[in-house]
This record gives C-alpha cells, sequence and structure tokens, in this order.
C-alpha cells in the first residue's frame, strides 16, 4: 500500500485508474474493476464521469 495514489497504465487495462488504486489500496486489480462495473450499474453516466476526471486528473506512477 502505498501513501499516495497515482496511476498505474503498465497494469491497467484502459487508463490505469483501477490499478493504481489497487496499488494504493493493496486491494486485488480484479475487485476494484468489478466494484467499478457494480457502480456503473447503479450510478450510470456518473460513475464513467467520475473515472475519465480521475484517468485525466491523477499522476501517472513514474
Amino acid at each position: 500500500m502505498s501513501n499516495r495514489y497515482v496511476l498505474n497504465p503498465n497494469e491497467g487495462k484502459i487508463m490505469g485508474v483501477a490499478a493504481g488504486l489497487a496499488d494504493y489500496t493493496g486491494w486485488d486489480p480484479l475487485l476494484i474493476r468489478l466494484g467499478f462495473v457494480a457502480t456503473l450499474l447503479v450510478t450510470g453516466p456518473i460513475a464513467i464521469l467520475f473515472y475519465i476526471l480521475t484517468g485525466w486528473l491523477a499522476p501517472n506512477k513514474g
């Protein structure tokens, strides 16, 4: 678990958001991605908006 959230595009599927969140929390990336899908089903386009904003605003792992 790291002390700062950063994107991880090397391990990521789309923008590295879920992989970065998995690095930050220490959880499995698959669980994070399943959580994103569940959130998408409940909130719809709001989840997509937050995902894209996080991908644009968060710094890359480097």
